[in-house]
């Protein structure tokens, strides 16, 4: 494994990466910087917690399909990763989680208001930063966050209907988690000055692997264990919030499934979240969400082999593959 999580890419490729993804941490450190010690340490609690980086490190290989080196390739890559720890925070609030990236979680260790703020505080170092982009950076930034909030309440509707389907379902994920993926993408090759079928190409690749990025972390909520996912087991199950595995299960014609079925359209109560979560890894609905996740995955690939074929775009198929392989 490569020091960028990328395996058997191009040797010149990982390293201009990791050059530039040590930029990016910099100028993500450097930027939540302030005369308020409070707010610097709550707003650098998950940044020193670490991450995947996926979003800037999606941005920096979009990038490679025009010149990577030009201006606001880096400053955009940080937006992205600035724009999703807030919605981290904020997250965390709703979700009442105890546990982020495997640190204590912002709203338990300083309480939901300090967590709400300090969400808030770096949505607006994110803007500060866009402000030197250019107006169509604004405006998509601005776009994106509308597909973010959207997709949350939408979420947060949808916890109480009996009959959400899974289309439905996919249409929230697509705006809450894919959009910010899709727009990391488009940054990169948008600021790289990369031909505008290209920049399509590699948003419409965002999109897909945004989803499967949900999907990986609805599976991850039911298999993994806290060390691994970074986040305790069953989250969102005991929060109520929809997911594809328990709403697979709830289209269950099998009487087997209806004692299940009842558990899963009510509130879990901690005691019994045990017993839920060890009755869906043995579900075949955890098998059917995984094959979705695949079938995703193939489609995003697809979508890349309409690119041209530099080493950026075989770092993305790994990237695609790394996205499944975690949900294993």
């Amino acid at each position: 494994m490569s020091k960028i999580g990328l395996t058997d890419i191009d040797d010149q490729l990982e390293q201009r990466l990791i050059a530039k993804l040590a930029k990016v941490e910099d100028l993500l450190r450097s930027h939540i910087k302030g005369d308020y010690p409070l707010v610097v340490e709550t707003s650098r609690h998950l940044v020193e917690a670490g991450g995947k980086r996926l979003r800037p490190l999606l941005t920096l290989l979009a990038s490679e399909f025009g010149n990577p080196d030009s201006k606001g390739v880096i400053e955009s890559a940080v937006v992205c990763e600035l724009t999703h720890l807030a919605t981290l925070y904020h997250d965390d609030v709703m979700d009442e989680a105890k546990l982020r990236r495997s640190v204590q979680s912002a709203n338990d260790r300083w309480g939901n208001v300090v967590a709400i703020l300090t969400g808030d505080y770096l949505f607006s170092k994110a803007s500060d930063l866009l402000a030197d982009l250019g107006p169509e950076a604004v405006r998509l930034q601005a776009k994106t966050f509308e597909r973010l909030v959207i997709g949350q309440i939408s979420e947060t509707q949808n916890k109480d209907k009996p009959d959400l389907t899974v289309e439905n379902y996919l249409k929230v994920v697509s705006d809450k988690t894919a959009s910010l993926i899709a727009t990391s993408a488009r940054f990169g090759a948008m600021l790289a000055g990369a031909k505008e079928r290209e920049i399509e190409l590699l948003t419409q690749y965002g999109e897909k692997i945004g989803i499967a990025f949900q999907l990986a972390d609805d599976v991850l909520d039911i298999a993994s264990e806290t060390t691994e996912s970074g986040k305790t087991p069953g989250t969102d199950l005991k929060e109520g919030v929809p997911t594809l595995i328990t709403l697979l299960v709830k289209k269950s014609n099998d009487p087997k499934d209806q004692s299940l079925i009842e558990k899963l359209s009510s509130q879990i109560a901690e005691s019994d979240l045990p017993n839920v979560l060890s009755a869906l890894r043995k579900h075949p609905a955890l098998s059917q969400a995984r094959a979705q996740l695949k079938d995703l995955a193939k489609e995003a690939n697809e979508i890349l082999m309409k690119l041209p074929e530099i080493p950026a775009r075989q770092a993305l198929i790994k990237l695609t593959s790394l996205l499944v392989e975690r949900s294993r």
